[in-house]
């Protein structure tokens, strides 16, 4: 686990991720998974309010077991690259409301497919020493090969030489995810459990009903 104050430059944001990426930890999962929690956010009152959603579903399942969600002041700038500054203490805060610790947690975010290698996902596991998958919507940084239009195949995406993540179609003809480590995962891991849970839709289920109830909220927040 990990702390530090956020209020703070985005030019002391950027070091402080260079230096946190080296605490991110990749390994196997070994022990087992029984729940998984997604998370995501939404801004209300034009950018100034940040609302974040944890939904806690049985892993072998997917159904809801519960849910959480806070609403706080935005106080990070939008600045690209530095996203977790700006989402990770509302997503944080969620994830923490939950009645019990989530086995697994899916973030709506990157992983390690970020510039510095520490994206919203790292961010997020490290500082709750989870075992943290990011699936992202869309591409942050790197370069990959075209990727097959049927469910499950996928292509390394790299940054630098470094394979940083993995494009994953997760259902057939519909636009792939950008799939990578979190923290205490491989990618092998995040590839596996993305799939698992995106048994229907292109979202994991647990994101899916985390991006569905977030989106709620915040509309009525407006």
């Amino acid at each position: 686990m990990i702390y530090h104050r956020w209020d703070i430059s985005p030019r002391m944001a950027i070091a402080l991720q260079r230096k946190l990426a080296e605490r991110v930890r990749i390994e196997p999962i070994t022990g087992p998974v029984q729940t998984i929690a997604g998370t995501d956010c939404a801004f209300a009152s034009g950018g100034k309010r940040i609302v974040a959603v944890a939904v806690l579903c049985d892993a072998a399942t997917l159904e809801v077991i519960t849910t959480a969600h806070v609403e706080q002041p935005c106080r990070f700038p939008y600045v690209p690259g530095l996203l977790s500054f700006r989402e990770a203490p509302a997503v944080i805060a969620a994830v923490k409301r939950l009645p019990e610790r989530p086995d697994l947690l899916m973030c709506d975010g990157q992983g390690l497919a970020h510039p510095r290698r520490f994206g919203l996902a790292c961010h997020v596991g490290l500082w709750l020493d989870l075992l943290t998958i990011g699936t992202a919507k869309s591409r942050l940084c790197g370069e990959h090969r075209s990727v097959g239009e049927r469910r499950g195949c996928r292509v390394q995406l790299r940054h630098k030489g470094e394979i940083i993540g993995v494009v994953l179609r997760t259902r057939t003809g519909v636009k792939p995810l950008y799939v990578s480590v979190g923290h205490r995962t491989t990618l092998d891991d995040a590839v596996r459990w993305t799939l698992r849970c995106a048994k229907k839709f292109r979202l994991a289920e647990p994101v899916r009903q985390a991006h569905m109830l977030v989106t709620s909220l915040a509309r009525r927040s407006t």
